[in-house]
């Protein structure tokens, strides 16, 4: 995991419609960055909807959601469009953001762990989460955000 306070690895990788997107285009907002195992499946699904239900909140505090997978561009866009989700889904077939954020071990490795980040605006590791919950750690995080 990055530590707290540390500055959050750079990245760059196409989302879920296929437009290419950077940690620093992200600069001046909160990031909340979310690692999930694999498009479609009971877990991530229950994650991503309780994000999607909550997105709006989210904006209101000035954060942006950036879900990660090893997914394909295509695996992911029939996921987001499935169940109606608005925020990026990221598409780190080389497992770059992976690898970089302890979502993963080496390019091999099958899926990503369940983690997460919240990222400042100026791009420092607010809060590293090396495990969620992932129905609760939506709201979670949104309260994190509003204490």
């Amino acid at each position: 995991m990055v530590e707290v306070g540390a500055k959050a690895p750079s990245f760059s990788v196409l989302d879920h419609t296929g437009k290419k997107v950077s940690l620093e285009s992200l600069r001046g907002k909160k990031v909340v960055l979310w690692f999930y195992p694999k498009a479609d499946t009971p877990g991530c699904t229950a994650e991503g909807c309780a994000f999607r239900d909550r997105q709006a909140e989210f904006e209101k505090l000035g954060a942006v959601l950036y879900g990660v997978s090893f997914d394909t561009v295509a695996e992911n866009a029939a996921f987001a469009q499935k169940f109606g989700f608005e925020f990026p889904l990221l598409c780190d077939t080389e497992r770059q953001i992976g690898i970089a954020y302890g979502a993963c071990a080496t390019a091999k490795d099958t899926y990503a762990k369940r983690i997460a980040y919240l990222i400042s605006e100026t791009g420092t590791v607010l809060k590293a989460f090396p495990k969620v919950e992932a129905a609760a750690f939506p709201q979670q995080v949104l309260e994190m955000l509003t204490a």
